[in-house]
């Protein structure tokens, strides 16, 4: 009777804590929202009020559409967001697989060396990375955005999915060996169906820090033709104005893929994060 009441309260508290956490979370979003369907007036007379048919305005929506290029700034973001999660994927699972399945010499040092890119920030190599975009050509391209997410987000994306493919049965690999399956054919038919969780887990830790990051697109395509939503947000922050009502409906609208892919992968995600080993 004691077990069962101490298993009860360990699931409230646990439930409790979780849903305490997502309110925190989820506030400062809820605030963007809310406050990017107001005037400029109401936004600091009450932040935390719903928007009244006194309060409500779509001033800053028209601004953003009409003054800054969002689209542009969307589709940019959007091109570099899915072209750096295509090769972490892609390229993060062939490397997965190759570690887990492969007994070589320096498999354990390699593995190691890849971690290593957990640990060490990339924006330590700015300047030479920089450097090498000068020598390249890829400065103000799109391009150069891709190739530096693609080398950030690969190491976690190793770590996570070598985990995994541990955990594929052998029998089964051996089985499409023998049925006259090359490696390739292994590795995309039968070992990637089952490592989906934790190719969405990956997407979504990579995903977010590519889509709000501010840093590499001002250094190396601050051009307008290739500015990343994040980025081109920034023109609506002046040094003496900012245009609030344009800021908070930017941000607002940048959440929305986000919040598209969580809950496209969501059931994908938890059974990542939950499981973490394939049944």
């Amino acid at each position: 009777m004691n077990a069962a009441r101490q298993n009860r309260f360990n699931t409230v508290a646990a439930h409790g804590a979780l849903i305490l956490y997502t309110l925190i979370a989820l506030f400062p979003v809820f605030v963007i929202v809310i406050n990017s369907f107001k005037t400029r007036k109401a936004i600091f007379r009450e932040p935390l009020a719903l928007p009244n048919a006194d309060s409500f305005s779509l001033i800053g929506y028209e601004t953003v559409l009409k003054q800054g290029d969002f689209f542009l700034y969307f589709q940019n973001s959007m091109i570099v967001t899915v072209g750096s999660l295509f090769l972490i994927l892609l390229f993060g699972a062939m490397a997965a697989f190759a570690l887990a399945e492969y007994r070589f010499k320096g498999n354990l040092v390699m593995g190691l060396y890849l971690a290593l890119g957990i640990m060490i920030p990339i924006r330590i190599g700015t300047v030479a990375i920089l450097e090498m975009m000068v020598q390249t050509g890829l400065v103000n391209t799109l391009w150069a955005l891709i190739l530096v997410y693609t080398a950030q987000g690969l190491p976690l994306a190793v770590f996570i999915l070598s985990e995994f493919m541990r955990q594929v049965s052998d029998d089964l690999k051996n089985a499409g060996r023998i049925d006259g399956l090359s490696e390739y054919r292994i590795f995309f038919r039968l070992v990637l169906p089952l490592v989906r969780p934790a190719m969405a887990t990956v997407a979504v830790f990579n995903m977010i820090p590519i889509w709000n990051d501010l840093w590499f697109p001002l250094i190396l395509a601050p051009a307008e033709e290739v500015k990343t939503l994040t980025l081109g947000s920034q023109v609506f922050i002046g040094q003496f104005v900012t245009d609030w009502n344009a800021v908070l409906s930017a941000l607002s609208l940048a959440i929305l893929p986000v919040m598209a892919l969580y809950v496209i992968f969501s059931r994908q995600l938890i059974r990542g994060i939950t499981s973490g080993a394939v049944k």
